[in-house]
């Protein structure tokens, strides 16, 4: 019995992309030496993921600055007292303010899938960050001139447009990063925050047929970044029944980090619906402790006890490294992690096939 496994995303960069990222901003080096690196890395990235049996490949967003801000790379009317994301051990992350309108994408995620289909025969999957999280660049003052209405309206077809793009373009899967949920339900324990970044997200999805869905799936975790989380302290009991409302064939969620492993499979078997399917974190990539293709394995075999076989997957908790400057974790890990979710995952496929 084979197990569908897939990466989430984001690999280490390599040391020289990172020192030639921070050169780069600060204008020492021009745009097509920084294109040539981008391609280096990424074609490393796809032939050490090659190596490791991956039978779905990502670019490892070797050419994202952050998974969140990519949409936004040149574009001027920002300013850069936006939303602070806190994070458990004390370091913050924030989002850009919008400043004027109109708005709109000046990345697609397309260009990335472009660069990695150079590299690579076997299929690709691309990550997508989505609408709700592009939208917290909107001030909560409101815009004179531009509204909110106008804002999101032009948000949802930029967001559409960044989807179909990559459908357009071969994409095996597109993967929308909805990784604000969970924190969401933190700063608003009401929840109408989270139902409102939920119904944005299906404005997008209702805009592509049931066919079209059944190659659009979305991740859901905690927060990864510098080994620490935003919300891993809100339950899945809390996230689940809310996040299976969104009109996705496919859910990525973080599992191995998770304490209490048997409530979250029941509250996934609880809500999952027919035609969905979940992709199961099986390592944790906030821990350094590399995983045993044997321990992989038998997370998998726990879960298969509660979710349909025919619905499940395996994955990475999160991505290893989603913002360009995050060095907490190492290719070498990184990779190793990987080759343990794919050698467990097929130890699992044979024991269930006894």
């Amino acid at each position: 019995m084979e197990i569908r496994t897939e990466p989430i995303g984001s690999i280490p960069r390599p040391l020289y992309l990172q020192q030639a990222m921070g050169s780069f901003a600060r204008g020492e080096i021009k745009a097509d030496e920084m294109s040539k690196l981008f391609d280096k890395a990424t074609k490393e990235t796809i032939i050490e993921l090659e190596k490791t049996g991956s039978p779905v490949i990502s670019d490892g967003e070797q050419s994202k600055p952050s998974f969140v801000t990519y949409p936004l790379h040149g574009f001027k009317n920002l300013a850069s007292d936006g939303i602070i994301i806190p994070f458990a051990d004390g370091h913050q992350r924030q989002l850009p303010k919008l400043t004027g309108g109109p708005f709109h994408y000046t990345t697609f995620a397309s260009s990335y899938l472009k660069r990695a289909r150079q590299f690579t025969l076997l299929p690709v999957k691309q990550a997508v960050i989505s609408c709700s999280a592009v939208s917290l660049i909107y001030p909560q003052e409101g815009m004179e001139g531009y509204s909110r209405e106008q804002f999101l309206n032009d948000l949802v077809k930029d967001a559409e447009a960044d989807i179909r793009t990559c459908l357009d373009n071969g994409a095996y899967i597109v993967q929308i990063d909805f990784t604000e949920a969970r924190l969401a339900i933190k700063l608003d324990p009401s929840k109408q925050f989270l139902s409102s970044l939920i119904d944005l997200n299906n404005r997008v999805l209702d805009k592509f047929n049931p066919e079209e869905r059944k190659k659009i799936g979305v991740h859901s975790c905690p927060g990864g970044d510098h080994d620490s989380t935003h919300s891993a302290d809100i339950p899945y009991s809390e996230l689940l029944p809310l996040l299976f409302k969104l009109r996705a064939s496919v859910f990525y969620l973080e599992y191995a980090g998770e304490k209490d492993k048997r409530s979250v499979l029941e509250t996934i078997k609880e809500h999952l619906k027919p035609g969905q399917s979940v992709f199961l974190g099986v390592t944790n990539v906030l821990d350094p402790q590399v995983e045993t293709a044997e321990q992989v394995r038998d997370l998998i075999l726990e879960a298969a006890e509660v979710i349909p076989l025919e619905q499940l997957g395996t994955t990475d908790d999160c991505g290893f490294s989603p913002f360009g400057d995050d060095i907490s974790t190492s290719r070498e890990i990184a990779f190793a992690k990987i080759r343990a979710r794919i050698e467990g995952t097929r130890l699992a496929g044979r024991e269930l096939s006894r």
